[in-house]
């Protein structure tokens, strides 16, 4: 199932990124006096009482004229309402009710959506003030009084919106199917893709960019493998991104890569790399999952028979970060090695998922000890006692060490390469966690 998505919402400078920041516990969101200042959403996870969602911050509104402002304002209430499970609507007790607030209250009212009405900068501890119940004035409910900036009522606030999350009346997923999301850019095959493993159009396939606008799930079974293929809106660059419905899209295609076991990073073969194909594919290394780079439209490209050799080895240049990840080039078209693709999923996934014994690992680290010796640091050398595997999915190791200061990147690199080089882990980023340990082994 995928995360429950809370929009915060509201006009400019009642305190939206404020309180954004409060409840994902990071400063994310720049926070100006001056109105308009979020111009990009951001989004975070955040936790409450077992239940975790993605949060995301709506940027305010520029009040270049009348007409500009309420046009503007209507599309960003609309966005937020067509494209969130739960809308928080945050008011400022200061300013009391204006017009701007009943316009969005209006809106809120006609959808199906459930609202949580926050009144922000109620600062004072104990009865709100007198102020406060006008904004029952507004239709939406009994309003939770806020202090975005001290976090009195968040807790409240919190308990609410968790109350309006639907019900995961879904199925669960099989177990046994392996959850796919195929991620690019617009316009490089995605949906072409999910099309011709599924043998039937269930996706429209345009060559205007954006055609997909939210993630869609599509079922295969292929040699008697259970697949779960997720065809997700294509990741733009944020400056691209000037489109209310497409920045949700966003938001659903980072949620699809978070549901998936593996992510099928398309390249388009005749365009070649980009700067955003690198940021596509750091979405699925940062969030751990295993990854395939495909190139498609080679049946389009131009070729000889060293063409395949210099494509990839220019494109794992450009992937450097994630070279452990494989290359296929295919083509969604003609269902050029297709079958090929299937088979990287299965493998890359069991990788992902691969477990390796403390004796093993042990055995590696002493081996790789003893062909390069660890870092020393004025006359002090880092020392590991052992190393261990803590999860899966990514496979993440622990190393106990004696100073965690000593421990260098690139000595984890090393490290990493030679359990690389043993257990293959081909298709998955791993995990690094250090500790230090003293002489009394604690």
């Amino acid at each position: 199932m995928a995360k429950p998505i809370v929009a915060i919402v509201g006009r400019p400078n009642v305190g939206k990124s404020t309180l954004f920041n409060k409840l994902c516990g990071r400063r994310l969101a720049i926070v100006d006096d001056r109105p308009g200042v979020t111009r990009d959403r951001l989004y975070a996870d955040c936790d409450w009482r077992n239940q975790t969602f993605m949060i995301v911050d709506t940027g305010g509104i520029e009040p270049f004229s009348d007409d500009v402002l309420l046009r503007q304002m209507r599309a960003q209430a609309q966005t937020a309402i067509d494209h969130s499970d739960v809308i928080i609507f945050v008011t400022d007790i200061r300013s009391g009710v204006v017009a701007t607030d009943k316009e969005v209250a209006q809106l809120l009212m006609k959808s199906n959506k459930p609202v949580v009405l926050c009144v922000n900068k109620c600062d004072s501890v104990g009865e709100p003030d007198p102020e406060f119940y006008e904004f029952y004035n507004l239709g939406l409910g009994d309003p939770i009084a806020v202090s975005a900036v001290h976090g009195h009522g968040t807790g409240d606030l919190l308990d609410a919106v968790c109350a309006l999350f639907p019900e995961q009346t879904e199925e669960p997923d099989d177990p046994d199917a392996i959850k796919v999301a195929v991620i690019g850019k617009p316009n490089v095959g995605k949906s072409s893709l999910v099309n011709a493993v599924c043998g039937e159009k269930r996706m429209i396939v345009s060559d205007i960019a954006g055609t997909t606008r939210d993630a869609a799930d599509t079922e295969v079974t292929v040699k008697d493998q259970k697949y779960i293929f997720i065809d997700t809106a294509g990741l733009r660059r944020k400056s691209k991104v000037d489109d209310e419905i497409e920045r949700y899209s966003v938001l659903r295609a980072v949620a699809a890569v978070e549901r998936a076991d593996v992510c099928v990073i398309m390249i388009d073969a005749v365009v070649g790399f980009t700067e955003q194909d690198s940021k596509v594919a750091g979405i699925a290394h940062e969030q751990g999952k295993a990854c395939i780079i495909a190139v498609n439209k080679w049946d389009a490209y131009e070729k000889d028979d060293k063409s395949m050799d210099s494509y990839r080895k220019k494109l794992m240049n450009d992937f450097s970060f994630m070279s452990y990840a494989p290359i296929i080039f295919i083509s969604a078209k003609t269902g050029q090695r297709l079958n090929r693709l299937f088979d990287l999923i299965q493998y890359v996934n069991t990788q992902n998922a691969m477990r390796i014994s403390t004796g093993k690992l042990n055995d590696v680290l002493a081996a790789a000890e003893a062909r390069v010796q660890p870092p020393t640091d004025k006359g002090k050398r880092l020392k590991i006692y052992y190393i261990t595997q803590a999860s899966t999915r990514p496979p993440t190791f622990v190393c106990f060490v004696n100073k965690k200061d000593l421990f260098h990147y690139s000595y984890q690199r090393y490290l990493d390469n030679q359990i690389r080089a043993v257990f293959g882990l081909e298709g998955t980023p791993t995990r690094f966690v250090i500790r230090e340990r003293d002489k009394n082994g604690k």
